[in-house]
C-alpha cells in the first residue's frame, strides 16, 4: 500500500511535532504533507526531508479544512493516508502492522491504534456516537456518580485490549484511513472550523466502511483536553457540537441508535 500523511499546525513547540515527523518517517517509506496555519511560519530541519511537503497557509485554515488541503495535494497518490496530530510519538513497528491489518481486511475503512498518554495509562478514545447528554451534560452535571457512569458508557470503559472491535467513533489524532474513503466522502466537513470533526469523518467512513480499534498497536499522545481549560476553546467545543446535532439529529438519530446498540451489544460480549 502507498501511504501519505498530513499534519496540521499551529503554534506547535518545534520539539514536539518534530518528534511526529521523526516518528512517520522512520516508521514509513512515505510522504508527509505538513499544512502551517500559524500566523507566522515554523521552522524545522525536518521541513526540508524530501519526502516531507511544508505549506504555509497564511491564515488559520482550522483542523479539518487543513487536511482537506494536503488531500487535495495529494490526490490519488497514495491507498492510505495517515492523520496525524503534532504531539504524537510512536514506534517503527506501528505503521507496518496498521497498513497489514488494513490490507487483511478489505472492509475497514478507518483504523486506530491503542493511543496512551506519556505516562503510559490509556486515553478513552473509542466511544459511541454522542447524544448531547454524552456532549454536554457529562461536563456540566452536578452529580459526580452520574457524570461517570455517563463518561463510563460513553467511552467504552471495559473494552477489551487485547482484539480488534468495530467502533463508531475513533479519535483523529492518529487515524489510518483508506485514501479511498477520504476521496468517497469528500473529506472533512469544513464547517467545522475545530473539534467534532473527527467524529463527523469517522461517522460518514462508517456508512459505508467498518471503522476499527486496533488495541494490539501503540502510540503516545499528548492530549492536553484544552477545552476543558479554556473558556473560549469550550465555547468553541460547544459551537461545533451544535453543528453537529444539527446535522445529524439532537434526539432523533436511527444511525446512532443503531450503531451504538451494536456497540454495547459488542462490549457485553467481551466481559
Amino acid at each position: 500500500m502507498r501511504l501519505s500523511a498530513s499534519l496540521v499546525l499551529y503554534n506547535n513547540d518545534p520539539a514536539e511535532f518534530g518528534a511526529a515527523i521523526a516518528s512517520y518517517l522512520d516508521g514509513s517509506d512515505g510522504t508527509l504533507t505538513v499544512i502551517d496555519n500559524s500566523p507566522v511560519s515554523l521552522t524545522h530541519p525536518l521541513f526540508s526531508n524530501n519526502r516531507v511537503e511544508y505549506v504555509f497557509a497564511g491564515e488559520n485554515l482550522g483542523f479539518g479544512r487543513g487536511h482537506n488541503r494536503a488531500l487535495a495535494m495529494i490526490g490519488n497518490r497514495s491507498d492510505a493516508h495517515l492523520l496525524l496530530n503534532p504531539d504524537v510519538a510512536f514506534g517503527a513497528d506501528v505503521l507496518p502492522e496498521l497498513i497489514a491489518f488494513l490490507r487483511a481486511h478489505p472492509g475497514v475503512g478507518a483504523v486506530m491504534p491503542n493511543v496512551r498518554y506519556r505516562d503510559g495509562s490509556l486515553q478513552q478514545l473509542c466511544k459511541l456516537l454522542p447524544t448531547p447528554v454524552d456532549l454536554l451534560l457529562r461536563r456540566f452535571l452536578p452529580i459526580p456518580a452520574l457524570r461517570r457512569w455517563i463518561n463510563q458508557r460513553y467511552e467504552l470503559h471495559g473494552l477489551s485490549q487485547s482484539a480488534p472491535s468495530a467502533i463508531p467513533s475513533l479519535s483523529g489524532c492518529f487515524l489510518l484511513v483508506r485514501t479511498e474513503a477520504l476521496g468517497a466522502i469528500g473529506g472533512f466537513d469544513e464547517r467545522y472550523f475545530m473539534y467534532m470533526e473527527d467524529v463527523d469523518l469517522v461517522r460518514r467512513i462508517g456508512d459505508r466502511w467498518t471503522t476499527m480499534y486496533e488495541p494490539r498497536v501503540s502510540v503516545t499522545h499528548g492530549f492536553a483536553k484544552a477545552s476543558y481549560s479554556d473558556p473560549r476553546l469550550r465555547a468553541a467545543h460547544i459551537r461545533s457540537a451544535l453543528i453537529y446535532f444539527a446535522k445529524w439529529g439532537f434526539v432523533l438519530d436511527r444511525t446512532r441508535r443503531v450503531r451504538n446498540r451494536a456497540t454495547l451489544d459488542q462490549l457485553l460480549r467481551q466481559r
